[in-house]
Order: C-alpha cells, then structure tokens, then sequence
C-alpha cells in the first residue's frame, strides 16, 4: 500500500488540500512524497557516505525511470503530463544536494534566496504547472511563494538545523524575524498570481498561504530567543486554521477582481537570475 507522505507529514498543506479536485490532489501528493522522499534521505540519522550512497541512488532511478520505483515513476506522470521542465528537477536535486555536506552555511542573501528557491520555489513552480497555470508572469509568483514558505521554515527550524550543523541564517532571535519579514514580501508578491489558477482549485492555494504565513506570525509573537526555544517547533493550531479558512473566502472574493498579472518583484528575481535563468524554467 503506498504512503501518503502528503497526510503524514505536512499538515499545513493537507489541510488545504481538501478543496483540491481527486485528479488534481492525487498529483499533489505523489509531487510531495517525491519530494519528501528526498528530504527523508538528507534528513535521516545515517552516516552522510550513507546518506550521499542513498541520494544518488534515488536520484539515478529518478534519471533512468525506474520502473520498481513508484515515487520516481508518478514524479515522471506528473512531468510529462504537464511539461515541467527537467531543468526544474535538476534544481531541486542541485538544492538538496546542498545539504548533503558535514557542515552547511550560507553567508549571504543572494545563497540563501537561491537555496530557497532550488528545494521550495521549483516545487511552487510544479504546483502551479500541476494547477493548470500558463501565465508567464503568474509562475513567477509561484516560485516567490516557495521561497516564502521555504524562509518560513528556515526560520522556524533554525534550532533543529544547527543540530545539525546546518546554519542557513543566524540563531539570534533578530536574524529570524529579518527572515520572517523577508518572507513576508515573498507572500505579497505572490497573491495575485494565484488568480491565474483555476476557480476549482484555487482556493486550496489560498488557505496553504495563508496558513503558511501565519507561522510566521506565531514566531514573530515569541518575542525574544528565550520564548523562541521554549516553543519548539511552532505549529498552527486547528482554531487558527479554521479561521484562516474563514478569512481566506476574503481573499477569493478580492483575486476574483485582479486584472493586472504584471510581476513586481524583479529585485529579487534580479539576484537569483544572476545563477539561474527563470525564463527556461517556466
């Protein structure tokens, strides 16, 4: 019987899902368990020879389209239904590979945006694909949504990354909150591109970002670093996620008047295309 990593794991996102179609939410989770099948093999407690053995593993069987491999052989459905560019695979393994090091830091914004957008901003950009979404300037806002979620768990996870030797921003509690506000511009920018997705399932995409965003808001609330650890991992509780839900019929009723699809946040696609040329992605 085959897992769904989607249900198991990410319970912001399955939440949300429940406004998916059958088709569309049967794509979604075999995108997940792809790319949460990856995460697993960085993230577990092996030996990293043992972690890099079993990377390349996966990533061959990916490459040559196993036929043994279920996950591969969906992620590969999934790829030629919707014309996702290998490119964008290529970016996600690249992302992930990052962290198959004994230490992992990133100095600079520019590595922290191009980090986020190969292990979160592709994967926004396959939803999307997934989604039915053929407006150019729309998928850019699918890639900033990515990177938004992804800064949000960079920030929310920073104690358990440098267990891991892994520093993608500083542990002060100023350093989370720069990258809590830098997500929130990513979120932003990504609201009006999520009127290109069709009114079915659009307002799945608009409870995850909402959601989403609220962790943010939850960490924000910790106040100091002290408040922070004591935390844990900061979660949305059901209430709230039932009110997010509420208020996300709001947001569908203001995306239903969007005319202008024009992206603007080109300052921070100006230092990712700086490594990573967008338009052959999308």
């Amino acid at each position: 019987m085959k897992t769904n990593l989607l249900k198991k794991h990410a319970k912001s996102f399955y939440w949300a899902s429940f406004f998916l179609s059958n088709d569309v939410f049967r794509k979604c989770s075999s995108l997940y368990n792809f790319c949460r099948t990856l995460d697993d093999i960085v993230d577990d407690d092996n030996k990293l020879e043992v972690k890099k053995k079993n990377f390349y593993k996966f990533k061959k069987e990916f490459e040559n389209n196993d036929p043994d491999n279920q996950i591969t052989k969906d992620m590969w459905s999934i790829i030629n239904s919707e014309n996702i560019s290998k490119k964008i695979i290529i970016d996600l393994f690249d992302g992930v590979e990052t962290d198959l090091e004994e230490k992992v830091e990133i100095n600079s914004k520019k590595d922290l945006l191009i980090y986020s957008y190969r292990v979160a901003g592709t994967v926004g950009l396959m939803m999307s694909k997934i989604l039915k979404v053929r407006n150019r300037e729309s998928l850019r806002g699918a890639i900033d949504l990515g990177i938004a979620m992804q800064l949000t768990n960079i920030a929310r996870d920073v104690c358990e990354d440098n267990k891991r030797n892994r520093k993608y921003i500083q542990s002060d509690f100023s350093s989370i909150k720069k990258t809590i506000y830098e997500s929130e511009i990513f979120y932003q920018k990504s609201f009006k591109s999520i009127s290109s997705i069709s009114i079915r399932s659009r307002f799945s995409v608009i409870v995850a970002r909402r959601i989403y965003k609220k962790i943010g808001d939850y960490i924000l609330m910790q106040k100091n670093i002290e408040n922070f650890n004591k935390a844990g991992k900061i979660y949305v509780p059901l209430f709230e996620k039932v009110i997010q839900t509420f208020l996300s019929i709001f947001d569908f009723v203001k995306l239903l008047f969007v005319k202008d699809l024009s992206y603007d946040n080109h300052s921070n696609h100006n230092i990712l295309e700086q490594e990573i040329n967008l338009n052959e992605r999308i």
